[in-house]
């Protein structure tokens, strides 16, 4: 009886872990649908745009301006347009962007970020795959930009908002040592001027100083907005957020997912006077940080006015400027990819409060933040990704070490006595309450945990969830390579035993897709699982059999590096259970096992 308890609770964690990735991972092949999607986007978005060159009067137009005191709503600038995304940005007058990160363009007209591509990241691991386009101008259906304005009124007149045309002075070109000027002047007296800057990564300056030559004091507003008017072509998953973000006030952190957005339409946390707030993708964001200088109302909204979008906002409060006087404003605007030892570093050296969150690392963040660091160091040490998750599983083993040592020396010394315990039931076998009450004797005069067996496999579960967590959440692992064909640690081993690992030209759906690393930990779960005796019940014989190859089929979508992680685990085990178990004196029941599995059974006749 204590025998089966032991050996389904073993189950039961299994199938804990079996529950908490359909919970929380959605699709473990969200990755290469992610890539297929996004072709078929591609191809719908040329489609549309074809026929809207043939129905001009289909396309969105710019929405009234706003009334004072509000941020301008409306996409502003250009229409939704069939031409591509070169001749969308050939449409307005442009200063370009060139860092060692980043290449792209501002947008003259709203000196808007809408051009922005990523240099060190591609779409793929092909070597001609094409930089991530991270920012689009409005006339596309993919557009995403950032934005930052003022909101006037009468006595203004008109301040720079989205349809509002810079003039450059001086420098054209914006690179980490040559900042940006532009200006704009309006019939009022007043003058604007911007200065942005970028840092060598990903790290927006905008300074905004307003002069007054006026007669009379003015007051105005600053608004900033990150706004996109698509959203990810494969839907989020549970194991990670992905749509409009940001920590201010009180309230802390804001997330709001796009479906959620859609069915509020709007949310607005209270006034603050520090933080940040944007949109988030699963490797990329775009977030503004207001100025310290002003309280500052943030919103997080979806528009279906024109066109579908979704906006994360601010608007500070009235900003007073005196006849003759001038005042500065600054933001920061961070668009790029979300690199932990860069956002880490703006959290703390420019003391945006919270940074780091941008960064989903979950509510087991004091596991997965510590297995991060830890793979990381590894991985400056031994340059691969692959071999730093190998060298993480023998810490954690080593960690583990005393603990595991007296399971598996329970679990031995469980095994010396299993001729006792069957003696047991035979004697009370019609007595299930005197053979309980037997084997908790036995239990207590041999020293044994009947529990103790379980506690390798329960040690492994936030283990496995943190480094799941890790692999999927940071873009450090994207595309890091192992050895031979596994090119990417983050994405599913790309072989399978059905077409012969590639040999044979045949394209296989998903479920089919089992390769050479989930197969080495089907055996190597199989071979762990057969160190102990059979169970004498067929039934638990049969899960026994089965469960390696089910956790097989099911591990085989998962990334590589989590499959590398539980085969290198599994055959440690294996040693460490071996080597416990021979020197407690305990028969190794492996080969036994083994040779069960060929051994002719015989006939009910005989």
């Amino acid at each position: 009886m204590e025998n089966n308890r032991n050996f389904f609770i073993t189950i039961a964690l299994s199938v804990l872990i079996l529950t908490l990735w359909q919970v929380f991972y959605m699709n473990p092949r969200v990755e290469q649908q992610r890539e297929a999607a996004r072709i078929e986007e591609q191809r719908q978005a040329e489609q549309k745009k074809a026929a809207e060159a043939a129905n001009p009067g289909a396309a969105s137009t710019p929405a009234p301006a706003p009334a004072p005191g509000t941020i301008p709503n409306a996409p502003g600038g250009e229409a939704v347009t069939a031409a591509g995304r070169a001749q969308a940005l050939a449409a307005t007058s442009r200063v370009k962007i060139d860092t060692p990160s980043l290449e792209g363009s501002i947008n003259l007209t709203g000196a808007r970020l809408d051009d922005l591509k990523l240099k060190h990241y591609t779409e793929t691991v092909d070597k001609n795959s094409p930089e991530i386009e991270l920012l689009n101008p409005s006339a596309l259906p993919n557009g995403y930009f950032a934005e930052i304005g003022f909101v006037g009124n009468d006595k203004t007149g008109a301040v720079p908002g989205a349809d509002t045309v810079w003039t450059v002075d001086g420098n054209a070109t914006l690179t980490p040592s040559t900042p940006v000027t532009l200006t704009y002047s309006n019939d009022k007296g007043l003058t604007f001027k911007r200065t942005v800057s970028v840092d060598n990564d990903y790290m927006f300056t905008v300074s905004d100083t307003v002069q007054n030559s006026g007669t009379a004091a003015i007051s105005l507003f600053n608004y900033g907005r990150v706004t996109r008017f698509d959203k990810p072509a494969v839907a989020s998953t549970y194991v990670l957020h992905e749509g409009l973000i940001g920590y201010t006030g009180t309230e802390g952190l804001q997330e709001h997912k796009y479906a959620s957005i859609e069915k509020d339409k709007q949310a607005q946390p209270g006034k603050s006077t520090d933080g940040w707030l944007g949109i988030t993708d699963k490797y990329w964001a775009v977030t503004l940080v207001p100025t310290e200088k002003q309280p500052f109302q943030p919103r997080y909204a979806f528009f279906e006015d024109g066109r579908h979008r979704y906006q994360s906002d601010f608007l500070t409060d009235a900003i007073n400027v005196d006849a003759g006087q001038s005042t500065t404003v600054e933001t920061e605007v961070f668009a790029g990819a979300k690199e932990v030892a860069k956002i880490n570093a703006y959290a703390e050296d420019r003391h945006i409060k919270r940074f780091d969150l941008l960064i989903d690392w979950g509510w087991f963040h004091f596991i997965t933040k510590p297995m991060f660091w830890l793979i990381d160091t590894l991985y400056k040490f031994f340059g691969n990704f692959g071999l730093a998750i190998l060298a993480t599983t023998v810490i954690v083993k080593a960690i583990f070490f005393p603990l595991a040592n007296k399971s598996y020396a329970s679990m031995a010394n469980m095994k010396k006595v299993q001729p006792k315990m069957l003696e047991i039931r035979e004697k009370y076998a019609d007595d299930k309450m005197k053979q309980q009450q037997a084997m908790m004797e036995l239990y207590k005069t041999e020293k044994i945990n009947p529990l103790a067996g379980c506690w390798p496999v329960a040690l492994q579960i936030p283990v496995f969830f943190s480094l799941y967590k890790v692999l999927y959440i940071t873009i450090e692992m994207r595309h890091a390579p192992f050895f031979g064909w596994i090119q990417d640690l983050a994405a599913p081993d790309p072989t399978s035993i059905f077409n012969l690992f590639g040999l044979i030209p045949l394209t296989l759906p998903h479920m089919l897709m089992i390769g050479v690393w989930p197969l080495l930990m089907g055996i190597t779960m199989f071979l762990q699982m057969r160190m102990n005796p059979a169970p004498p019940d067929p039934t638990q014989a049969a899960i026994f059999t089965w469960m390696p190859i089910i956790f097989t089929f099911m591990m085989a979508g998962f990334p590589a590096g989590l499959v590398i992680y539980w085969a290198w685990n599994n055959l440690l085990s294996i040693l460490q259970q071996g080597v416990i178990m021979k020197r407690q004196g305990a028969k190794i029941e492996l080969w036994d096992n083994l040779a069960a599995l060929f051994r002719k059974k015989p006939s009910p006749a005989e």
